[in-house]
């Protein structure tokens, strides 16, 4: 079901120019890196941030949903709505969230084909990548069913709806026991391909892991919730950055 974050706040008439709140010193997305969290132009944003609302779409497979956190409210959707909501108030940021554990590009594509047209998002968020490699599905299969979907979603909405693919979570398991790599290849290409965009979870969650920031994999069993909680956190700001520099891009982009 879709989740309103709407800050008490009068909606004003924003007359095209857009203003957010900066993110605060040395809270910008927990340090991600920033080559990965540079974006292309989201129209799409640009022109809903413009109004009065952004609607985003995302989908995909565990962590949408409890993704080893304490509960939804924790996950990286919902604390996306709620760190956008603060930041572009008096916008009102909506986010309708469908995934479960173990779907496919296969799966996702339906949903994009069914909610698309009755949600007409600004932002789809689209992750996945981490339940193929799991299962060494066909990765030209992946790359051909994301590159018809967003095809498709830009068939109803055109520029009026950006898509951001999300490749797999950094595991050194899933390293250990997948060719995720070449997940992560056909995912770049498929964005490339589509006109979508890649943010890319898996540099960014390696970044803290290396750094001794995050690393969930080694966390004793006693931390791991309250671990998962903050990753998410740190994934919904980093993402947040990365929408909103493309809303800039947006605008400048504009003729």
């Amino acid at each position: 079901m879709p989740r309103k974050f709407q800050p008490w706040l009068p909606l004003l008439a924003l007359a095209g120019a857009l203003a957010w709140t900066p993110a605060r010193a040395g809270d910008v997305a927990c340090g991600a890196p920033a080559e990965a969290m540079e974006a292309a132009p989201m129209a799409g944003v640009f022109a809903a941030l413009s109004h009065t609302d952004l609607r985003i779409l995302v989908v995909g497979s565990a962590s949408t949903q409890a993704g080893g956190t304490s509960g939804p409210a924790a996950t990286w959707p919902e604390r996306l709505g709620a760190v956008l909501g603060e930041r572009v108030a008096p916008v009102t940021v909506t986010v309708a969230v469908y995934g479960r554990r173990g779907t496919t590009a296969t799966d996702h594509a339906r949903i994009l084909a069914e909610q698309g047209p009755r949600l007409r998002p600004h932002l789809v968020i689209w992750q996945l990548g981490t339940v193929e490699a799991a299962r060494g599905l066909p990765v030209e299969e992946m790359a051909e069913t994301v590159q018809n979907a967003v095809a498709q979603l830009r068939a109803v909405r055109g520029e009026r709806t950006d898509v951001v693919l999300v490749d797999p979570q950094f595991s050194r398991f899933l390293r250990a026991n997948a060719d995720v790599e070449s997940y992560r290849n056909w995912l770049r290409v498929s964005a490339a391909a589509s006109g979508a965009q890649l943010f890319s979870r898996w540099a960014i969650m390696r970044h803290w892991v290396e750094t001794e920031k995050l690393d969930l994999e080694r966390a004793p069993a006693s931390q791991q919730v309250a671990l998962a909680d903050r990753l998410h956190d740190c994934l919904a700001k980093a993402m947040a950055e990365f929408i909103l520099d493309g809303a800039q891009r947006g605008r400048r982009a504009r003729p």
